[in-house]
């Protein structure tokens, strides 16, 4: 009867330990951030959702996916893959990876080219690439929520796309974990 009471005491002592270490967790400990860009899905069937690892309260990384779901709008994207990298500038110390932001990016994306110069209906799709450069603003609140606004422009590499460069920027909504 004492073993079992003592073994039960024991894993008693391990749950009560690891649940306060799990609630223990600040928005300084969290790493790992999901977005979703709301103008570009509200303005048309256009998702966009991006994935960040914060390394530390000055730098994060991660990528963007873009998939077009109406390929018949005058979107130039119907799938994007855009991995970045970003500075933060903000001087608060008090949350990590928040405030102004430089970014650069480098966009692997696809398109349809529906008219040439002419005018004619073509229906030919491409492949391009694109490195360029953002500048942003990102809000972060104590239990995770983040809003965030970007604006950039990058030129194309390949010369394959109708337009010779791309433009990067949306209003976005996610959370941290």
């Amino acid at each position: 009867m004492n073993k079992a009471l003592i073994i039960l005491s024991l894993f008693m002592c391990i749950k009560l330990s690891a649940q306060s270490e799990i609630e223990s967790l600040t928005i300084f400990d969290k790493h790992n951030e999901v977005r979703i860009g709301v103008i570009k899905i509200l303005a048309g069937p256009i998702f966009e959702g991006t994935y960040e690892y914060v390394k530390n309260r000055n730098v994060g990384y991660g990528a963007s996916l873009l998939v077009n779901f109406n390929s018949e709008n005058d979107y130039f994207e119907n799938l994007s893959v855009t991995p970045f990298f970003r500075m933060y500038f903000d001087r608060d110390e008090q949350y990590a990876a928040k405030g102004f932001f430089v970014e650069s990016f480098l966009s692997f994306y696809s398109g349809d080219d529906n008219y040439d110069y002419s005018g004619n209906n073509t229906n030919a799709s491409y492949f391009d690439t694109a490195f360029g450069f953002s500048l942003g603003q990102k809000w972060v609140n104590s239990a995770g929520f983040i809003f965030e606004i970007k604006l950039g422009g990058g030129r194309n590499l390949l010369g394959n796309a109708p337009e010779g460069g791309v433009l990067k920027g949306d209003f976005s909504i996610g959370y941290r974990f």
